[in-house]
């Protein structure tokens, strides 16, 4: 099985690799796109390095609404592309790249009108089933079927019985979405790239147009490094313009960030099997199926304050409790209310009206010699939008390089999960562990789990669950560190786990403990395990407080009220 660890010796090794020697390709920017086109960069024999000014997925990755889709409502503006291509990538992630990661996740259309939104919400979803299937990748996902508002009400109970008609079932899919990413970047590092996190870019090298490089600091260590590469790609998202201003150049187009919100309530809040969508006058709202809890979400909203910590408002909970409870027949309330998360989606706004349109689109650009960007897109296209950045810098390169080679290469955990699964009741035979538990570490690690059953087998006490959140163990806190570069507390219950969100006390209670599992990994002393829990108590209350304010300026002043942790 190939692997690779991102522990704090492979960073700082990395970081003193990437400064030795000219790289073929640097990447900048840590989220989905970046860490794929890493991936697609390294598979393609290029020697490769990825920084990341934070934690893996820190930005727009680890806040979507975790779902793996064609896009249903693009082909209602008849982007017939954009669904196509989304639907290729959906099916690849199902069945071939990271079935571990990626599951199939069923959807309720209730109709409120008889006879023609039934032939024409129908039409739709046919529609979209038939062009997933005719590319040879909708195997693994049911049919779309038509119910009656009595079957309908059978499979959401939740429902108002006035709020429809009728109803449409169809599938997609969901994943982790700052899980996946970490496995992205493992992936990468597997094939030989180098990768570190809290390496921030402070300015490019040049020589005279042409861009030969970065200069990137060490935020843990404060050491500064210039990396050297043959060229180097911006994958920064909504930092996409602050990251070309310090080319000095303009680009054909900017990125625009548009605030998404979604809130985290228990499984029990409300009672159906099957997830919902929603229309909106704006858009469309998802009631989607997490574990124990639903995801609703979500909003979209113009942001232009701080990018990093994007802050949800009293009237963003508003308007989603507004929205959804007109549909139930027990509404939900401010107290169901386990987590809320704010992200940021990076919209392409272009300076003529050819690009103005953009959008959900993505565009690659060579701005100067030696200097790709790629921005725009959605999560689920992330690898065609890396094929796309890597094929643009191959232009630049004096030198043969392979075709891109990602559509066959699995994420790590993918191979062999489908044996591991049917072998499930044996693992827990085997271990001493609750078959569940194992089916919860398979459906996070895939065929990986067998590095964090070593762990447990070396310490059983890593077998308990971790304090106040049941249903991760104490050896996936420790393996976060050790395995997938987690620096920082924030990272592991944010990011690692989703303690942050699925917790009524966001994650308070189990921060010392994880703390202190994380500490000899990380050589923390008692003063830094101390500074870790205090932060992420002002984290979670910062939050909290921008929660409580009426609107984007005084949440995003509240929400500030946290700043960003570095070891002393």
């Amino acid at each position: 099985m190939r692997t690779a660890t991102l522990g704090p010796a492979q960073r700082a090794e990395s970081l003193a690799s990437m400064a030795e020697r000219e790289l073929d390709v640097l990447v900048v920017g840590a989220g989905v796109v970046g860490a794929g086109t890493a991936l697609d960069a390294v598979t393609r024999g290029l020697s490769t390095g990825l920084v990341e000014a934070r934690d893996w997925a820190s930005g727009t990755s680890s806040r979507s609404s975790k779902l793996i889709h064609g896009g249903l409502r693009y082909l209602e503006m008849l982007d017939f592309a954009l669904v196509r291509e989304a639907l290729k990538e959906r099916g690849l992630l199902l069945e071939r790249l990271a079935p571990h990661l990626v599951k199939p996740v069923p959807f309720l259309y209730p109709l409120q009108h008889k006879g023609w939104e039934r032939f024409y919400a129908g039409s739709g979803v046919a529609m979209y089933d038939a062009m997933s299937m005719a590319r040879g990748h909708g195997r693994g996902l049911p049919m779309h079927r038509h119910l009656t508002r009595s079957h309908a009400l059978r499979v959401a109970p939740c429902l108002r019985k006035d709020a429809l008609v009728g109803a449409l079932q169809y599938y997609d899919a969901q994943m982790d979405d700052a899980r996946y990413v970490t496995n992205l970047v493992r992936t990468a590092v597997a094939y030989g790239a180098k990768a570190a996190n809290r390496a921030r870019v402070t300015g490019f090298l040049r020589e005279g147009e042409r861009v030969v490089g970065a200069r990137v600091q060490d935020v843990e260590g404060g050491g500064e490094y210039e990396i050297r590469a043959k060229q180097v790609v911006n994958a920064t998202g909504v930092w996409t313009d602050d990251t070309q201003a310090m080319v000095g150049e303009r680009g054909q187009f900017h990125v625009r960030a548009s605030k998404g919100i979604h809130l985290v309530v228990p499984r029990d809040r409300i009672h159906s099997t099957t997830g919902l969508i929603l229309r909106t006058e704006k858009s469309v709202l998802f009631v989607i199926p997490w574990g124990r809890h639903w995801i609703v979400g979500t909003t979209d909203t113009d942001w232009d304050l701080d990018k990093a910590h994007p802050a949800a408002s009293s009237a963003d909970i508003d308007y989603l409790l507004e929205h959804v409870n007109s549909v139930l027949s027990v509404p939900l309330t401010r107290d169901d209310v386990q987590g809320v998360y704010a992200g940021l989606r990076p919209l392409l706004a272009g300076e003529s009206d050819a690009t103005s349109k953009l959008s959900r689109e993505h565009t690659v650009a060579h701005p100067v010699p030696g200097l790709v960007v790629v921005a725009g897109g959605k999560y689920t296209t992330y690898r065609v939008m890396a094929k796309d950045a890597v094929d643009a810098a191959v232009h630049g390169l004096d030198m043969r390089v392979a075709e891109c080679v990602t559509e066959d290469v699995p994420l790590l955990g993918a191979e062999g999960y489908r044996a591991l699964w049917n072998a499930r009741a044996r693992i827990a035979a085997r271990t001493g562990l609750h078959v569940v538990r194992v089916e919860h570490l398979l459906n996070r690690y895939g065929t990986m789990t067998e590095e964090l059953l070593a762990l447990i087998a070396e310490d059983p006490s890593l077998g308990e669950p971790l304090a106040a959140a049941d249903d991760y163990l104490r050896a996936e806190i420790v393996y976060a560190a050790s395995h997938e570069g987690a620096r920082h507390l924030d990272d592991v219950l944010t990011r690692r786990t989703r303690i942050s969100i699925e917790t009524f006390d966001r994650g308070a209670r189990s921060a010392r403990d994880a703390a202190e599992l994380m500490a000899p990994v990380l050589g923390w002393d008692k003063d830094q395990i101390e500074r870790e829990v205090e932060h992420y108590q002002k984290r979670v209350e910062a939050e909290r407080e921008s929660q409580r304010q009426p609107d984007d300026l005084t949440a995003d002043a509240a929400r500030l009220g946290a700043p960003d942790i570095v070891p002393l």
